[in-house]
């Protein structure tokens, strides 16, 4: 689960540099899953989906990895909306960000692990590397389509540390078949239900229960701060909820595609403070929440846009 972190340890932003990125974490292309006869999508649904992924993909591996800003007046919107508050609105600022960071830092890599896609919302979850042998950043992207174009994004991202208390990467797949690409989308529907009730009870109510009832005694952290399985989870949230019992969570959008759930919560520690943004993302099989992975990045006192971060 949100593993969040012991009482005492506290995400750095991240650096200006790799946070103007503005929907950094771009994505190499590949195919998404097909669409059987059998999905709760019909093929027009399915095929609406993978035209967002593949959107998203072409935009961000063009532009900020080769440094292609063309591929922009195409595919974003010209009333384009961001939420990473280092970045201003529009398209323009989007390409001008892409070009100078292909400028100062040309071997920049992305390596995607994972994306989802329901309704008009995309979710890129993804290791960034701007120097090549760096640990880089993990980084989670929403966007939101309109009419086949980005219309709108956010983003959370963090440094990744050289150490992690479970022994996990913040990256891999653990749990069978080890896989980055989601499941059937026939699960989608069910395993989004799941994880909202999962998660507000859990992390919303502050019920410890909810790891009896909804997580799996296997369960695998990627949260670096946090111990492996469902007994880690109750370890390690125990003791933030003990030491923060003030803590206020609100969802404000979730995303599904088969066995793949995220969600994307403010999180304030105390009254007054400007909290953290979180995108926590939970992998579902036979009803358990098995495997986790999440990116927090602290929110800052000012906007470049204007705009909140969520």
């Amino acid at each position: 689960m949100s593993g969040r972190r012991t009482a005492t340890r506290r995400i750095l932003l991240a650096t200006v540099a790799t946070s103007a990125l503005l929907g950094a974490a771009t994505v190499p292309a590949f195919a998404s899953s097909p669409v059987s006869a059998g999905h709760a999508f019909g093929h027009v649904d399915g095929a609406r989906l993978d035209h967002q992924k593949t959107v998203a993909v072409r935009v961000l591996k063009e532009a900020f990895e080769r440094g292609d800003t063309t591929v922009v007046d195409r595919f974003v919107r010209a009333d384009y909306i961001q939420h990473n508050p280092l970045a201003s609105d529009g398209p323009e600022a989007l390409k001008n960000f892409a070009a100078g960071l292909h400028q100062q830092f040309p071997d920049t890599k992305y390596d995607v692990k994972r994306v989802i896609s329901e309704n008009d919302l995309v979710v890129v979850h993804s290791n960034l590397v701007l120097t090549p042998g760096s640990r880089g950043s993990a980084v989670m992207d929403i966007f939101r389509f309109q009419n086949g174009k980005i219309a709108e994004h956010w983003d959370t991202l963090q440094d990744v540390p050289g150490s992690s208390v479970n022994g996990n990467d913040m990256f891999s797949t653990i749990s069978r078949p080890q896989t980055g690409q989601p499941g059937p989308r026939s699960l989608t529907a069910s395993n989004r239900k799941l994880v909202i009730k999962a998660f507000d009870r859990l992390i919303v109510d502050k019920d410890l229960s909810a790891l009896d009832t909804y997580w799996s005694a296997g369960y695998h952290q990627h949260n670096p701060g946090i111990a492996d399985g469902a007994a880690g989870a109750r370890e390690g949230l125990g003791a933030y909820f003990q030491a923060f019992p003030e803590l206020a969570v609100s969802r404000k959008r979730v995303v599904a595609e088969g066995d793949l759930v995220a969600v994307h919560s403010h999180y304030v520690n105390a009254p007054g403070e400007r909290g953290q943004a979180v995108v926590d993302l939970f992998r579902v099989q036979g009803g358990k929440i098995v495997e986790h992975w999440d990116v927090l990045q602290d929110v800052p006192a000012t906007s470049a846009n204007g705009n909140t971060m969520f």
